[in-house]
């Protein structure tokens, strides 16, 4: 497999959710990554369901037996970054934790994925994503004025705020390693990333152009030309018509009179606009309000759910998505190393034998290691 990343090598000690997403970015841009996790090494190669677990073989290791903790840190004296995605202090007793793996090689970059964060009086604490946005002051804006917050999937701390956060560390920290020859720890929590995706919304907040009334801003619903609307066949359209040029022309999609214009920035006319707007999206379906702004710059599109997104002629067109199997391409895009799906998702330890060998673990090694325990 090619890409930019070809040639970094990493250790994924396999855990659930961001860590894994950290790692499939990392694989389909060519990274050389062996994901250690409790599985069966006699397991069959079979497809499965996990995309997260995509582009990299999985092989099968017993972290508490000795002789496996062993051939972690033989592995990682010829990788470049080590991944875990554990509770503070479970790696340290496993005897895999950052000095135990410096001892063997310095330079390496040890990615650690948490919620909380390796310090502070929450860190030894369980959750979820929905609680680590909630703290971090990322959930409580997202929602329509008079209800509760809407937990927005697990978008925001498992994927952008923590697996996206933590790949794009250990990129940062392997640019560092192979300036100054020594490795470091990349302490990735999800509180911290989502609380940086918050950095536009305190701006506004800071300059007084934000209200902490949730469904009342420019960008949480508050505004008729940024909001989803219901259509006859009871399908949605979305509405971001924020800059004049573009609002004039979703005034003149909807058939209203220019009279309009001069009220989009009026806030007490937005809950009368908002009213109007949702009588008008009515009268038409899906399509037939996708074929009227189809080739307008009125910033109005179709909803689409997740099974009809790849249908879309421009995601086609680009190739958004795999044909085989459902699932998003590599991203981004690179116009001279481009990434690549190097393999589907196969069953956990399925990868045993032929991931061992590939990062030159001999035949008779891996016989000894399963005969041991140390494997499985």
């Amino acid at each position: 497999m090619s890409g930019p990343l070809e040639g970094l090598k990493v250790i994924e000690l396999a855990g659930i959710g961001p860590s894994p997403y950290a790692c499939m970015l990392l694989a389909d841009l060519g990274a050389d990554i062996l994901r250690l996790e409790r599985a069966n090494p006699n397991a069959s190669d079979e497809p499965y369901w996990d995309l997260l677990a995509r582009s990299r073989p999985s092989v099968a290791v017993n972290l508490k037996h000795d002789e496996g903790r062993e051939l972690v840190l033989e592995l990682a004296e010829q990788a470049d970054v080590l991944v875990e995605g554990f509770r503070p202090g479970v790696a340290e007793r496993l005897g895999v934790g950052p000095s135990d793996v410096w001892s063997r090689n310095k330079k390496v970059v040890y990615g650690r994925m948490t919620g909380w964060g390796q310090d502070g009086p929450l860190a030894a604490r369980a959750g979820h994503d929905i609680n680590y946005i909630a703290l971090s002051g990322a959930l409580w804006p997202i929602g329509r004025e008079g209800e509760r917050p809407v937990p927005p999937l697990n978008l925001v701390g498992d994927f952008g705020g923590g697996g996206m956060l933590l790949a794009f560390g250990i990129l940062a920290a392997v640019f560092a390693a192979r300036s100054s020859g020594e490795g470091q720890v990349v302490d990735a929590a999800m509180i911290d990333g989502s609380a940086s995706l918050m950095a536009m919304t305190h701006a506004f907040l800071n300059a007084g152009l934000w209200k902490e009334e949730r469904g009342t801003n420019l960008l949480d619903t508050g505004a008729h030309f940024y909001e989803v609307y219901a259509t006859k066949d009871e399908k949605f359209m979305a509405v971001g018509a924020i800059e004049k040029q573009f609002y004039a022309e979703l005034i003149k999609g909807l058939e209203l009179s220019t009279d309009y214009l001069a009220t989009q920035m009026d806030r007490s006319k937005w809950a009368e606009m908002k009213i109007l707007f949702t009588d008008i999206f009515a009268r038409k379906t899906r399509d037939e309000w996708t074929a009227i702004f189809e080739d307008v710059d009125a910033c109005v599109t179709p909803v689409l759910a997740p099974s009809e997104a790849p249908l879309h002629p421009h995601m086609a067109a680009r190739e958004v998505f795999a044909s085989e199997l459902r699932q998003p391409n590599p991203a981004p895009r690179f116009s001279k190393t481009p990434g690549a799906i190097a393999s589907a998702a196969r069953t956990p330890g399925s990868g045993t034998r032929a991931g061992l060998a590939s990062w030159g673990v001999s035949d008779d090694r891996v016989a000894a290691l399963l005969a041991s325990g140390a494997l499985g």
